[in-house]
């Protein structure tokens, strides 16, 4: 059963489809966001504003492919949504 998203909800986008991420794919993280929902397009797929960092994706995506955000109380998320990648 997928979950019921609206308009303004905070998601998590599969990076299953993504080509153009750096590292080895094993290492690289499932899921990346935290995007914002601006419409949705029937029960199937929903559409938000990609970071500049994904603004190249086509910004329409199945709901199989997207999972809600839930921040964890006490960590601050980045600013601008998206994921942080670290130097080593």
């Amino acid at each position: 059963m997928e979950p019921d998203f609206k308009e303004g909800d905070g998601v998590l986008v599969s990076t299953l489809n993504f080509n153009n991420l750096k590292g080895h794919k094993k290492m690289r993280d499932s899921f990346v966001g935290r995007f914002f929902i601006i419409k949705l397009i029937g029960k199937n797929a929903v559409e938000f504003k990609f970071t500049e960092q994904f603004s190249r994706k086509h910004p329409v995506f199945p709901v199989s492919l997207v999972k809600p955000y839930f921040q964890t109380e006490g960590i601050n998320s980045p600013p601008g949504g998206g994921t942080q990648h670290h130097q080593r």
